[in-house]
């Protein structure tokens, strides 16, 4: 009798302490990192809010960038209530023109970090540069807030540019993988077209061919590949076989919802390359 007591009184101190635990956890739960992984690659400005802009590089580069920003108060405080949209305007001597650029959303899993991505066609130069225009509203109240910013050249292709054979002008960029590896990879592709000067919009339920290729190594292919199709999200996605590390040329092929080929061309012994490509190096 006298062990069953003890037995009985050992799990309820058991019981008491994991829910004095628990308690402990749900109260002070472990903050979350909005920008981890996160490096500053722009400050811009207003005479109200300082904007601070994020990339995994640090930088914007030629090709898919997802960013991030948050929005400070005087004081310091971050706004965490904010709707916004973005403009990039590229400026060259003779015309200026946007780029692609997705709406922008709370970054997951964030209260105060905001994002979405752009795609930069051209670096810029000493004489032609980009500007960022960001307009956004915090209280039923309207402001803006513009910035030239630097984009560096990537170095490798991993965005193109063309005019289908439908006469129209096609922006198609590689979103992933970032880091390739000797494997079956997730591949992915953003595809907009341009409407006007400054308009750019998705493309819906087109097909993007792959045929990956090493140049320097007989221009071998790989196995287990499959086109990209486009997802819930917007993008293109496949799988795309590396079998060695070195430089990769994705040659690529265009299809329309009628499996219309709109530019690119198959790869051959007569043709080595498709007119439009993405390239990897590992």
């Amino acid at each position: 009798m006298l062990f069953q007591i003890k037995k009985i009184s050992f799990a309820l101190v058991w019981l008491s302490l994991l829910f004095v635990a628990c308690n402990k956890t749900d109260n002070n739960p472990t903050p979350v990192n909005e920008l981890e992984g996160l490096k500053q690659a722009a400050v811009i400005t207003n005479s109200t809010h300082t904007i601070t802009l994020y990339t995994a590089t640090g930088t914007f580069q030629t090709g898919y960038n997802a960013i991030y920003f948050q929005v400070k108060k005087a004081d310091g405080s971050l706004v965490k209530n904010a709707t916004a949209t973005w403009t990039p305007m590229m400026h060259m001597m003779s015309k200026s023109h946007s780029c692609p650029a997705s709406a922008i959303t709370m970054k997951p899993q964030a209260t105060a970090t905001y994002g979405g991505h752009i795609i930069f066609q051209m670096p810029s130069n000493s004489t032609e540069y980009w500007e960022l225009s960001l307009s956004y509203t915090i209280d039923g109240v309207s402001y803006t807030a513009t910035s030239q910013i630097t984009v560096a050249a990537s170095s490798h292709q991993v965005v193109t540019s063309f005019k289908g054979s439908d006469s129209v002008r096609y922006i198609l960029a590689l979103v992933a993988p970032t880091q390739p590896k000797v494997a079956i990879n997730d591949i992915s592709a953003a595809l907009y077209k341009m409407e006007t000067m400054t308009r750019f919009v998705p493309v819906d339920k087109y097909t993007i061919m792959i045929d990956p290729r090493m140049p320097d190594m007989g221009n071998h292919s790989s196995p287990g590949n499959e086109h990209l199709v486009q997802g819930a999200d917007k993008l293109y996605h496949g799988k795309l076989g590396l079998t060695m590390t070195g430089y990769w040329k994705i040659n690529l092929q265009l299809l329309d919802t009628a499996a219309h080929t709109l530019k690119g061309e198959p790869v051959s012994d007569a043709n080595p390359a498709s007119s439009i490509y993405f390239e990897l190096e590992f």
